[in-house]
């Protein structure tokens, strides 16, 4: 199993008890959990990071922990999960990322989400990768897009964890071959 994966300004790791702190401030702060169905609490945040870590237990590969280089400081998450519900798609392998807000607009992201696609897809050996989220999310769209992903609107669907008329429900998908 992969403990890390550098690029020019980031460390992308397996996680800390150090970062629950920081990942519970960026849980919890609207900026960052403005497409995402609720903040969460300390407990949630801490409850999302054992998922986390359990996925790279049970599945070899996760949403590595991302460090800053420069300041060797906690800035979020990159990698790729299997998401936990059923939808056209699935099974799929998705990359995400969800970084504190003030590392945005530094292409960061996908700076990190290059790094765990091809490690995705030549060392994982993985055909397609997916990624998903709110047509209003436009920033995380972009970096579906640089990184080459490709958006079908007939591929579009209703995430299942969302009750009917919620609305943040109706999600793009976004897909990358091999």
């Amino acid at each position: 199993m992969l403990e890390t994966l550098q690029t020019e300004r980031l460390l992308l790791r397996r996680w800390r008890d150090s970062d629950r702190l920081p990942f519970q401030a960026m849980n919890a702060d609207p900026r960052v959990m403005e497409f995402m169905p609720t903040r969460l609490s300390a407990s949630e945040s801490d409850a999302l990071a054992a998922r986390i870590e359990k996925h790279f237990e049970d599945r070899g590969f996760g949403l590595f922990a991302v460090d800053l280089l420069d300041t060797d400081s906690f800035i979020g998450f990159i990698g790729l999960s299997i998401p936990a519900f059923d939808a056209h798609f699935m099974p799929a392998v998705e990359i995400g990322w969800r970084l504190a807000c003030e590392h945005w607009g530094r292409g960061l992201a996908t700076e990190g989400a290059r790094a765990a696609l091809h490690y995705g897809f030549e060392t994982l050996g993985l055909n397609q990768v997916v990624s998903f989220t709110v047509p209003a999310n436009l920033r995380s769209r972009r970096v579906m897009e640089k990184l080459g992903l490709t958006h079908n609107p007939a591929d579009d669907f209703d995430h299942p964890n969302l009750p009917a008329g919620h609305p943040l429900r109706r999600h793009v998908l976004y897909r990358m071959k091999r």
